[in-house]
């Protein structure tokens, strides 16, 4: 099988080039957390319905979150291939509804399940193009009409913002191929 190398454009944010999507998304969580991740994501959206600019006081704001998700959403498309050689560690036997996030009680036992369906229903390009669109729109004083799905990534990158939280918090296992 052909190796996929994607550069996931991390020199910016973390100030070095990060090519392990696992580091990555340490990375990315010690940059922010997954609570300012979504509050900025959730801002966003609401913004690009209105005439009013997102952050006005301080739209570069919007342009570190966009850099940091763009590097953010690279990684989540590699993760998907990684389910075969890595797994997540045990979910704990009792834990609270309210740490699964969005995520169904499947998901948050592998949440490697929730990459291979966001890059099912859409691709690598697709998230990178709703990333631009939202951050282009919130970031300007008028408003436009969509003839596409905003709805669909928007859903898929907060959960994979909380299976990429999971993972970091449960920590990985290598598994032995045979």
């Amino acid at each position: 099988m052909k190796k996929i190398k994607i550069s996931m454009e991390t020199s910016f944010w973390a100030g070095c080039e990060i090519e392990d999507p696992f580091e990555l998304i340490g990375a990315f969580f010690n940059y922010c957390s997954v609570e300012s991740y979504k509050n900025t994501l959730s801002e966003i959206m609401l913004h690009i319905y209105k005439t009013e600019v997102c952050k006005k006081d301080y739209p570069g704001d919007v342009f570190d979150f966009h850099t940091a998700v763009k590097s953010f959403v690279r990684a989540s498309y590699l993760l998907q291939f990684k389910s075969k050689k890595v797994k997540v560690k045990k979910a704990p036997k009792e834990w609270q509804i309210i740490s699964q996030a969005s995520l169904t009680q499947e998901e948050y036992e592998n949440p490697f399940l929730v990459f291979e369906k966001a890059f099912e229903s859409k691709t690598l390009g697709e998230y990178e193009f709703f990333l631009n669109e939202i951050v282009h729109v919130s970031l300007s004083p008028y408003k436009e009409e969509f003839d596409y799905d905003l709805i669909t990534p928007h859903i898929y990158l907060v959960k994979m913002l909380d299976a990429a939280q999971i993972m970091s918090e449960r920590g990985i296992k290598k598994i032995k191929i045979k």
